[in-house]
C-alpha cells in the first residue's frame, strides 16, 4: 500500500471534523435570526429551494445536516439529523 491512500483518508476525516454542521452550531440557532447570520455560522447551504419569500435550505448531506425555514430572511424553523 502506498503512502498516498493513508494521506487521502487522513485529509478526509480532518475535513469531515472541520464541518460547521455540529450539534454545537445547532443549538446557536434561534428563530428570528437573520439569513446572513446563519451563514456566518454554517457556511453556504448545500442545497435551497424556495418561492414567495419562503425558503428552505440545508447545510450537510443526506444523514447528517441542518435544514433551516426562513420567511424573507429570518428564521422561521430548523431541524437537525445525526449530529454528535
Amino acid at each position: 500500500m502506498s503512502l498516498r491512500t493513508p494521506f487521502l483518508l487522513a485529509c478526509a476525516l480532518l475535513l469531515a471534523a472541520c464541518s460547521p454542521v455540529t450539534q454545537e452550531n445547532f443549538a446557536k440557532l434561534k428563530p428570528g435570526m437573520e439569513r446572513a447570520e446563519v451563514e456566518k455560522l454554517l457556511g453556504k447551504p448545500s442545497e435551497c429551494a424556495g418561492a414567495l419569500g419562503m425558503s428552505s435550505c440545508t447545510w450537510g448531506e443526506k444523514n447528517r445536516f441542518i435544514s433551516v425555514q426562513f420567511a424573507g430572511d429570518q428564521v422561521m424553523m430548523f431541524s437537525g439529523k445525526g449530529l454528535k
